[in-house]
């Protein structure tokens, strides 16, 4: 654009152009787009960099460290690509578990993905689609953040995509990317928060209610406990709010009430079912089972740094979480002082509504932080008999559900929104309302974002070699031993550790999507169901005797004699399972542990006589007597 001088005005004659509002309007726009591009664009690169290992063969590669869980997801997308070709019911099934079944909407049901993504299962398998939807989860996760922290919530675009990619590949992210679909599958998370502040920002809070409830289910079917924890930040965030802005609320009460009345009855019917199928259907429970005092936050784990970052490459991480999908904090402690000191600057140098702001957020950060150390605090790894907070409330409904460390989840994307304000100040760019000056020097500042994120940068996550599925099964040539509506029997039987068996009948669900046909029983298998202590849930059904046997073969290698008794309870429990083979791998896939087939081999021709070889498996026929 060129500015004309006052002592020369432009003439008709002239060259130059002044823009028209709509002209800039126009310009803003397309800078916009081209941000929006480049965010997403590096948000996907990023995403495949961390999941490349599982993407150079995606059939035959596994999470290095939670290929159960992975086994699991796979057999959830495959299940809802049989239901929505069959009709059957896409929450309650009896193919696993014989004879009880399994309630899936109190598991991880992740029916929305499982059928968006039903013709990609049919088409190339589920183990495709798991990791299709694993990275789009980080890279989905990343660009809502960044398009609610630019759209929303006052940063501009430099400050939103730090902000945003900090969200999408925090610790956290990362350390469930080890196969969680449903922790990684955050990107809903911001389209919830933004359509709660539409209620409060225009006049259309039934539409925009109506679309906050169609957010809720599919929240609910991805991941019912981050909306669990979405719900409580909100409310924290919202108490604070309006005690700081009391003066406010009176105008806002009526257009919040209505929309999220309208969100109500949307949700209300769309989740009706899974409601009261998580609450008062067949194979319910209520607690995870789950101990709090193993599943907390260790409180050091704050200033630690992650296994899969640049830091944990060096060897400066430290093992201090559950176990290697549960780092739920490990922001550094570089980051951690950075946030602190951002917040404090902030709030002296912006204004009391942005004050309300960081007031809420930093009181939001501070519960979820005291409530992710559980009901005893931790330190280094030790228990140290402190009482924390979080005893008075985990025993109640729905709290009990939960675990305490993963309540952490909520503090990143405060982390990512106070680094979006900071990166804002700092950047020379046009855009967004948090408009301050930060005190020091420039350089210090970007020194010091540097210096608190570089480490953060994530690596690429591990995984591991896993046989491939049988032909036997995959083929599917099962169909000629195997009677309508019968079971077969994995050796060992499939639980979370050993998950061949729900894998082998992944593959025959996606097959039977397609084909339209029936498929298999399984006994046991992977999921959460009733049987745990005190009323509270368990993985799997409490294992009968056979089961126990061949999960101690499988796990040690020792094949005890077999006797008459252990003959018997097979029987009973091949009864119990309405078997029509029992099948052996040749490769058995211990999640955590090695495995011994050969063990496995002589220890069922013990109890069952020689086997057939058909295909690529071990199969004995179930007698009929």
């Amino acid at each position: 654009m060129s500015i004309a001088s006052p002592a020369a005005p432009l003439s008709p004659a002239d060259d130059q152009v002044v823009d028209t509002p709509e002209q800039a309007e126009g310009a803003v726009r397309t800078r916009r787009r081209r941000a929006d591009l480049l965010v997403a664009a590096t948000a996907l690169v990023l995403a495949v960099w961390v999941t490349g290992a599982l993407w150079s063969d995606p059939a035959h590669r596994a999470s290095g460290v939670n290929s159960g869980d992975q086994a699991f997801f796979e057999w959830l997308l495959s299940y809802g690509a049989y239901a929505l070709t069959h009709g059957a019911d896409p929450l309650f099934t009896h193919l696993l578990n014989v004879p009880d079944g399994v309630n899936l909407a109190v598991n991880t049901s992740i029916s929305v993905y499982a059928f968006a993504f039903a013709p990609l299962t049919i088409l190339a398998g589920p183990a495709l689609t798991f990791l299709v939807i694993l990275t789009l989860n980080l890279a989905g996760t990343a660009y809502a953040w960044y398009w609610l922290f630019s759209r929303h919530l006052g940063a501009n675009r430099i400050g939103a995509a730090v902000g945003g990619l900090f969200c999408g590949f925090a610790p956290a992210m990362i350390s469930h990317a080890n196969a969680h679909l449903n922790w990684t599958a955050q990107w809903v998370i911001p389209l919830i928060i933004a359509r709660c502040l539409l209620l409060v920002r225009r006049d259309r809070p039934v539409r925009d209610g109506a679309l906050l409830g169609l957010l809720i289910a599919v929240c609910f079917s991805i991941a019912a406990e981050a909306l669990f924890f979405t719900a409580l930040a909100l409310g924290v965030f919202t108490l604070v709010w309006v005690l700081f802005r009391r003066d406010e609320v009176k105008a806002l009460l009526r257009p919040v009430l209505i929309g999220l009345g309208s969100g109500a009855l949307v949700a209300g019917a769309l989740l009706a079912y899974p409601l009261w199928l998580h609450f008062a259907g067949p194979q319910r429970y209520h607690g995870t089972g789950f101990d709090p005092r193993i599943h907390n936050e260790d409180l050091a784990a704050y200033a630690a740094w992650p296994e899969r970052s640049l830091a944990g490459a060096v060897g400066l991480n430290t093992d201090l979480a559950a176990n290697p999908t549960e780092e739920n904090s490990f922001f550094g402690l570089p980051l951690l002082l950075l946030v602190i000191i951002g917040l404090v600057v902030l709030w002296r140098r912006t204004d009391r509504a942005h004050r309300a702001n960081l007031l809420g957020l930093g009181v939001t950060a501070g519960v979820f932080l005291v409530l992710s150390l559980g009901p005893e605090l931790r330190w280094l790894g030790q228990l140290t008999g402190i009482p924390m907070p979080e005893a008075l409330i985990g025993g109640l409904p729905v709290f009990n559900a939960a675990l305490p460390s993963r309540l952490a989840l909520i503090v990143a994307p405060v982390f990512g929104l106070v680094l979006a304000w900071l990166a804002t100040a700092l950047s020379r760019t046009d855009g967004g309302s948090m408009k301050v000056s930060l005190p020091g020097p420039r350089w210090a500042w970007v020194a010091g974002l540097t210096v608190a994120l570089l480490p953060l940068v994530p690596t690429p996550l591990l995984a591991r070699e896993r046989a491939p599925v049988p032909d036997f099964f995959a083929s599917g040539q099962w169909r000629e031993y195997v009677a309508d509506g019968g079971t077969v029997v994995p050796v060992p039987i499939t639980n979370d550790l050993l998950p061949d068996g729900q894998r082998w009948q992944a593959a025959a669900l996606a097959d039977a999507a397609g084909a339209g046909e029936g498929v298999f029983r399984l006994p046991a298998g992977f999921f959460l169901g009733p049987g745990g202590p005190n009323g509270t849930g368990r993985i799997g059904p409490i294992p009968r005797p056979t089961q126990t046997l061949l999960e101690t073969v499988a796990k040690t290698g020792a094949a005890p004699a077999v006797t008459d008794a252990d003959r018997a309870a097979l029987r009973e429990d091949l009864r119990y399972w309405n078997a029509s083979i029992v099948v052996l791998g040749d490769d058995v896939h211990g999640a955590h542990w090695p495995t011994y087939q050969p063990a496995l081999k002589s220890v069922m021709t013990d109890l069952l006589g020689p086997p057939q070889r058909v295909a690529d498996v071990w199969l004995w026929k179930v007698p009929t007597a």
